[in-house]
């Protein structure tokens, strides 16, 4: 199963943080796929609708961005994709799911996108989607046309993205439990969601997620990065906990790899009471897989 024109783990290696656009506005033609690309994928997969508002300049009037600050970490951006959620469990983990399913959307067509979860105004964005009470806004992604697209294919910012600056298989993966590494031999057909996984985005790049096999299940787990929501920085600008954001990054990377090839399966959360090596680790949710997998 698809939903992508190219396959999921080719959209997933060419993706990198994008902070220079060319600031050509985008077609119509394209905002809107993406827009009906939102409304077709609504729900996480913990069953959250978060709402989405995409802002975006037009026919070089760029009056619908302004105002929207990054602090400087973005340039020529001509659109802004904002996700609001309301504060309650694993909300964010559904929103962090469905963005980044989004990301690889635009991906897709071609476009550049970067993920800001610290780096921008969030009252400017507050109010173009219009906030509501308990809703939080975790995360917006600044999209448009890459101002040099053969640089970034072809050069050290691709690279940057790739495994060179991911941890390896060691510190991620274990195997029936914490402590035991699971080889990628081992892993089998699931090789290539767990290596998906592995490449995924993650806040300041602390990649925060672990995974355990048991079987045919697949144990995620969140290792919180000691100190990381106490920074003043992060208090002072309101910060959401962006690593459960990043939990459901990995499990988006790591389903569609899985359907795209053909390995059937679904999201519980159970916890299966794996001794835990610190009080650092928390259980987020299993992958059970179905079939002859």
């Amino acid at each position: 199963m698809t939903i992508f024109s190219n396959p999921i783990h080719e959209l997933i290696q060419a993706r990198f943080s994008c902070r220079t656009f060319d600031s050509r506005p985008l077609p119509q033609t394209t905002l809107s796929y993406l827009e009906d690309f939102l409304a077709t994928h609504a729900s996480g997969p913990f069953g959250s609708q978060p709402r989405f508002k995409l802002v975006a300049a037009r026919d070089n009037d760029e009056e619908q961005i302004r105002g929207l600050g990054t602090y400087g970490f973005i340039r020529g951006e001509t659109a802004y994709l904002i996700g609001a959620c309301l504060s309650i469990q694993r909300s964010l983990e559904d929103i962090g799911f469905l963005m980044e399913q989004w990301i690889l959307s635009a991906t897709d067509l071609g476009l550049g996108t970067c993920w800001l979860g610290g780096s921008f105004t969030r009252t400017s964005f507050s109010e173009r989607i219009s906030i509501r009470d308990k809703e939080e806004i975790p995360a917006v992604i600044a999209l448009g046309f890459m101002a040099d697209p053969e640089k970034a294919r072809n050069g050290f910012i691709r690279q940057r993205a790739g495994s060179h600056y991911r941890r390896g298989w060691e510190r991620l993966f274990s195997d029936g439990k914490f402590g035991i590494p699971l080889e990628p031999d081992a892993a089998q057909k699931y090789a290539l969601p767990l290596e998906m996984l592995r490449l995924s985005p993650s806040a300041s790049n602390k990649q925060p997620w672990k995974v355990v096999r048991s079987g045919k299940n697949w144990h995620f787990y969140l290792r919180r990065t000691e100190g990381y929501r106490q920074g003043i920085i992060q208090k002072f600008l309101k910060i959401s906990d962006l690593q459960r954001l990043d939990v459901g990054i990995a499990m988006c990377h790591f389903e569609l790899t899985a359907r795209e090839a053909g390995l059937s399966g679904g999201w519980i959360v159970e916890d299966p009471g794996l001794e835990k090596p610190s009080d650092l680790f928390e259980y987020s949710a299993t992958w059970v897989g179905q079939g002859d997998e």
